[in-house]
């Protein structure tokens, strides 16, 4: 799946990458046992990490910094937490979120 920019934003294009599993379960696990999400995983929720290192020179390119996408993973808190349940899939998740960091680059 990959999610591109409006023709009149910048021309960026994010490709989801492969989904984490690993870090779901571990998610899962520390949510459900009662962790404070952003206490533990900082801004990015514990998935920033992940889709920054994919989608970052990108979204650079485009005019978003770092926190500006650590406000649109906490922005895309509600899905992500579908995602850690096993109520979303991965591009479902990840793919609402390039979404949402497009729509925010200058321009868009």
């Amino acid at each position: 799946m990959t999610v591109h920019a409006e023709p009149e934003a910048a021309d960026v294009e994010l490709e989801v990458p492969p989904e984490p599993r690993t870090l779901q379960g571990e998610l899962r696990e520390a949510l459900l046992g009662g962790a404070d999400w952003e206490a533990i995983y900082g801004p990015d929720l514990g998935v920033g990490a992940v889709l920054w290192d994919a989608w970052g020179p990108r979204l650079e390119a485009g005019g978003m910094d770092r926190d500006g996408f650590s406000a649109v993973v906490r922005g895309g808190r509600r899905e992500l937490w579908f995602w850690v349940l096993g109520d979303r899939s991965w591009q479902q998740a990840a793919g609402g979120l390039g979404g949402r960091a497009l729509r925010r680059l200058p321009g868009a």
